[in-house]
């Protein structure tokens, strides 16, 4: 599973407003924060408050703000109003596939339980867990991100 860079940008944006809520934010700060593209960033704060997410306050002293409480924000809802595949392979999208299992594929039960499981935890999390002081550093030794050794 990999996050486009979009969604990337959707979290990064939410975490900061998270951390400021007692100011109006711009664009501008988050982009400079993260060296990241402002119209990038534009687009994904637009489809943001589209959804109810942020809010939006135009004019020379306007920016933006959290549309609600972080503990009322679910990653896992962000992420599937950012993303707009979960196909983790081809046949998954239906249409024509070029591998030849694809009727008979058992992989493709495995893969299915997988993205549910996947989802199943970022619905599990909202923005304040994301924000919340003291939150550990992902440890990217962790067995789970080393390849497994294979058979040989």
């Amino acid at each position: 599973m990999r996050l486009t860079v979009y969604t990337d940008y959707a979290l990064r944006a939410l975490i900061y407003l998270g951390l400021h809520r007692e100011r109006l934010v711009t664009i501008r700060d988050i982009a400079a924060l993260h060296d990241i593209s402002r119209n990038h960033l534009m687009k994904v704060v637009h489809q943001l408050g589209q959804v109810g997410i942020v809010k939006t306050v135009r004019g020379r002293n306007g920016g933006l703000m959290l549309n609600g409480d972080p503990a009322g924000i679910n990653v896992g809802a962000v992420v599937r109003s950012t993303e707009n595949d979960f196909f983790m392979t081809e046949c998954f999208a239906g249409g024509e596939s070029g591998c030849a299992y694809t009727s008979a594929c058992a992989l493709k039960h495995v893969l299915v339980a997988a993205t549910e499981a996947y989802l199943r935890v970022l619905d599990g999390v909202t923005l304040a867990d994301l924000i919340a002081a003291g939150a550990p550093p992902c440890d990217y030794s962790h067995p789970i991100f080393l390849a497994p050794a294979m058979a040989g």
